[in-house]
């Protein structure tokens, strides 16, 4: 049976008016009647979006988008990606930022409350408790690159953990022996995987990470150029590659290594993770993982779509994993040190497939 807003007014002793209010943050509403609507609406699992009342209305349903940012190249495929999807099912978007953490999830959900049809949530700065809390009962929600939460419909992952053992692995055939690693966030869970990643994969090849080598980072271009300028500086010994966990950083790497007068790729090597479009057009152009950010926008949303019209999926945690691809181009090649005695695994060498 369909729960109506008339059943919350009524088992929580209000107007409708009241309840429409309190969901729809829409007027004044003392705090302990907030509290008690909220609790019934919870209870009965009611949620003011749903399909019958999208069709009342008449308007062409809409799917909601919440990402810890907007900037940069990364969020501008995604949402491509995303976008081309809910275009082909005659979706629109309503599109937000959390700005990195669960308050501003909240306030994003609240915002989106009554006006879409299902979220797609990408929090990875966010923990699954805290995220479950501010996620709205009812309302299908697939989550991206986010740690695994409860009451989601879908999840979808990008192989950070396989894209980091391929980097690893190809510059260890190479030669190199020392390299380093630009973390991202400290809280975010790609950014944790991927630093796993290095450690596991260093680990396996038989060496030793040194600590010194694990440098600072925040996904962005100025966080990539202030790790490599941290990194020329030191007195100690000077890796022989540069791992950086996402291509922004590794941009901001190359200019610093550019100012500085480090040759790349002949004094150090350089590599990133994601494949953003400007990846192939920076000067060398940058060696990197590519995960098909538009493709991880477009699984999600085929997923959401998926669930709204199917009830059996919704909160089932299904789970999506994008593949990860090493991509070859010009910022990597041999240690100086060790040119002559590359293997002949090592002769991986950027291709005109990998630069269309």
């Amino acid at each position: 049976m369909t729960v109506t807003i008339k059943d919350v007014a009524r088992l929580a002793k209000v107007s409708v008016a009241t309840v429409s209010r309190v969901l729809n943050a829409s007027a004044p509403v003392r705090d302990d009647t907030r509290a008690r609507v909220l609790e019934v609406a919870r209870e009965l699992r009611f949620s003011p979006n749903d399909a019958a009342r999208t069709l009342k209305r008449r308007k062409a349903s809409a799917l909601g988008v919440i990402l810890p940012d907007l900037y940069g190249e990364f969020f501008s495929e995604l949402l491509r990606g995303i976008d081309l999807e809910a275009q082909r099912a005659g979706h629109a978007l309503l599109v937000s930022s959390s700005h990195h953490d669960a308050r501003g999830v909240s306030v994003a959900v609240r915002a989106m409350r009554g006006r879409v049809d299902g979220l797609l949530v990408m929090a990875p700065e966010v923990s699954s408790a805290s995220l479950a809390t501010v996620l709205p009962d009812g309302l299908p929600t697939v989550i991206l690159n986010t740690a695994p939460t409860i009451g989601a419909a879908a999840a979808v992952t990008v192989d950070n953990m396989g894209g980091t053992r391929l980097v690893v692995h190809h510059l260890t055939a190479l030669g190199h022996r020392m390299v380093a690693f630009v973390c991202g966030p400290s809280h975010n869970a790609d950014a944790a995987a991927r630093l796993r990643g290095y450690r596991t994969a260093m680990r396996a090849a038989g060496l030793t990470v040194d600590e010194s080598f694990v440098l600072r980072g925040d996904f962005t271009e100025q966080g990539g150029w202030q790790a490599a300028r941290e990194l020329i500086a030191s007195d100690g010994p000077r890796p022989t590659a540069l791992f950086a966990a996402n291509d922004a950083m590794a941009v901001g790497a190359l200019l610093a290594l550019h100012e500085a007068g480090v040759g790349v790729p002949g004094d150090i090597s350089v590599v990133g993770f994601d494949d953003i479009p400007i990846a192939r057009y920076v000067t060398p152009s940058l060696t990197t993982v590519r995960v098909a950010i538009d493709v991880l926008g477009t699984r999600a949303a085929a997923l959401l779509i998926r669930a709204l019209s199917d009830s059996m999926m919704r909160g089932n945690g299904h789970r999506e994993v994008i593949p990860a691809e090493l991509i070859v181009r010009y910022s990597c090649g041999p240690p100086p040190v060790s040119m002559h005695r590359r293997s002949s695994s090592a002769a991986l060498v950027p291709s005109q497939e990998n630069l269309s």
